[in-house]
């Protein structure tokens, strides 16, 4: 959940450490910290809040150290304070940690009656006493970092200095992301890639139970128990410009509107329309063909926007390949003993490859049988390299904690998936998928259109950012896009919003809607279109000021609400890919027009480590 920062070289470590921080705020902006170490001393410098208030606290300090490393928090133990904030140190160690220790209680109440004190609220602190312990008995400092791996129990990532290594930095891993960068005469280390990239292309991924030591040269890895392993770079081909707004008021805006660019990146080499064949690598497409074979059951598993994805993806594979498809949190999937097996193909879907949740689930999954197939943004994450094969949505960084281009991608592969199980099945032929195909083809400019077509939601705007209360009505495919139109509006603008199935809403919500209610619905000329104008007939009567998304072609409900958001006229299979655009807008704008902090929304992080 929290960004962390590692440089050792030839060159002054504060402006790039802060560098770094700065493309990783977005997992963690509690509070924010650095240290260094030089000439046998540490400088420790730490800030509540947003990494400005780390900067203006460094002005008319010079800080020449090569070393260094950094963080910046999202809260779990402890609330956000300078006292809580990384990094955290004891008299020899100085660290910075992502995860949580879960037995720290345990840890600090043992270390306190050998004389330790703990002057923080957290649990990542205990590390560091816990590390000096065990200098203090005796050990080297290797022998002392392994003594304490083996006495934690949780997930972590962490990074430390000791005094007596002036020219090192030492990392391990278990259950949180860290990322080792290479460059000529000095090693980066990172949580995230895009804190890299300014300075190096060549990573090296750390697994669980990695440990390793870096220094300006490069860096060696072992496991807990201290044998070496030998690791490989690789190359990861994004550019910084993916990285930075490009000129855009908030990475969210950027992100919503390269989704048009995004979307084809996601298609290309994928299929081809003329000889209507589908494919993605040769690892995916063996397990789909082993899976068509003898599989008999798809368990979709993920969190917030993806577990949206998911459900859009399941109407799709049910209906196109007729394959019984499960969607599941993954928060909840491990608790309720799941049914999965040998003939289950699991699909975890996670933007980061990092979401605790999910990861758990996967390892649940491969300890019943079940073969893996992830859909993820970020090359060589966990999650991948947890699964048999993955399906990358190559959507580029993706800063803006809440999700948009990421949605999308991941929708597109959902929909490739299915035709291509449909057509394993032998029930898509080609004069079937060469349409739909060319249908999909055609979506960039499509999107292009809708996310130009603004002048309707600055209306909406107007009237949206003054309440408190909205309500998201949706049928069939088109409920899910409502599910995560109302969880966009709640994450950056703090409205609170509820996504219905259009059919629900007579069943007990409809209770809370009165005059003037904002209700955005879904009502778009597919095979529910009629009962969707029943269910917004319904709300209507009631006072509801009712905000639909429509088809441009609808001249009967464009002259009953002025106001409506317009989708051009596309396959009804692929109007979500439409439709969920204005809603991105919408939130957008509603945000931006309240002010809030439209990339860090308050108690958000953009990869969820954490359980």
């Amino acid at each position: 959940m929290c960004g962390i920062v590692g440089y050792v070289g030839t060159k002054a470590a504060e402006p790039i450490l802060i560098d770094g921080l700065r493309k990783l705020e977005y997992r963690g902006y509690d509070s924010a910290g650095l240290a260094f170490l030089q000439d046998g001393q540490f400088n420790v410098v730490r800030a509540q809040g947003k990494l400005g208030a780390l900067v203006e606290r460094l002005k008319g300090h010079a800080w020449p150290a090569t070393i260094g490393i950094g963080h910046t928090r999202w809260a779990t133990h402890g609330r956000p304070s300078e006292a809580n904030a990384h990094p955290h140190q004891s008299r020899d160690v100085v660290l910075v940690h992502n995860g949580i220790i879960e037995n720290y209680l345990t840890l600090r109440s043992d270390l306190a009656k050998m004389g330790h004190t703990c002057s923080s609220e957290t649990d990542s602190e205990v590390v560091c006493h816990l590390i000096q312990e065990h200098l203090n008995s005796g050990k080297n400092f290797m022998a002392a970092f392994q003594t304490a791996l083996a006495q934690i129990r949780g997930a972590f990532s962490l990074v430390i200095m000791h005094r007596a290594s002036p020219d090192r930095i030492y990392i391990a891993k278990r259950g949180s992301p860290l990322v080792v960068g290479l460059a000529d005469g000095e090693t980066l280390i990172a949580s995230d890639i895009p804190a890299l990239l300014a300075h190096t292309q060549d990573m090296i991924f750390m697994e669980d139970g990695e440990m390793g030591v870096v220094t300006a040269k490069g860096a060696e890895f072992f496991d807990f128990a201290g044998l070496a392993i030998a690791k490989t770079p690789k190359r990861i081909t994004w550019n910084l410009a993916q990285a930075q707004k490009g000129g855009y008021k908030h990475f969210m805006l950027k992100e919503i509107m390269e989704q048009p660019q995004i979307f084809a990146d996601t298609l290309r080499g994928r299929f081809d329309q003329s000889a209507a064949w589908i494919s993605f690598d040769k690892d995916a497409d063996n397990l789909l063909n082993d899976f068509v074979k003898s599989g008999n059951t798809l368990q979709i598993i993920a969190c917030g926007t993806s577990w949206h994805a998911g459900l859009v993806g399941a109407y799709w594979i049910e209906s196109l390949a007729r394959i019984p498809v499960k969607v599941d949190l993954a928060s909840e999937f491990r608790y309720r003993k799941p049914l999965v097996g040998e003939k289950t193909l699991v699909v975890p879907i996670s933007q980061s490859g990092e979401t605790a949740d999910t990861l758990a689930a996967v390892d649940e999954s491969k300890s019943l049988g079940s073969k893996i197939l992830a859909i993820c943004n970020v090359i060589e994450a966990s999650i991948p390299r947890r699964a048999g094969a993955t399906i990358y949505t190559n959507a580029g960084p993706e800063i803006g904690v809440a999700s948009t281009k990421a949605f999308l991608t991941q929708m597109a592969v959902l929909y490739l998936l299915a035709l291509k199980l449909a057509a394993l099945k032998g029930l898509m032929p080609q004069a079937d998928l060469a349409p739909r195909l060319q249908a999909f083809v055609e979506l960039p400019t499509l999107m292009d259109k809708v996310t130009k077509n603004t002048s309707v939601l600055t209306k909406i705007v107007e009237k949206l950012h003054k309440k408190e209360h909205a309500y998201f009505l949706g049928r069939g495919i088109q409920f899910p896009i409502a599910l995560e139109g109302a969880l966009k509006l709640k994450e950056i603008s703090y409205i609170h919003a509820e996504g219905y199935a259009g059919g629900e809403m007579k069943h007990g919500p409809i209770a809370l809607i009165e005059d003037d209610v904002p209700v955005v619905a879904m009502v778009l000329q597919d095979a529910l279109y009629e009962k969707m104008v029943s269910n917004i007939e319904e709300v209507r009567a009631r006072g509801a000021q009712v905000f639909p998304v429509i088809s441009e072609d609808d001249d009967r409900l464009r002259k009953m609400f002025p106001e409506a958001m317009l989708i051009p006229k596309t396959h009804p299979d692929l109007l979500p890919f439409l439709s969920i655009i204005p809603l991105q807008l919408l939130s957008y704008l509603t945000a931006d027009r309240k002010g809030t902090d439209v990339d860090q929304p308050r108690n958000l992080a953009k990869s969820v480590t954490v359980e």
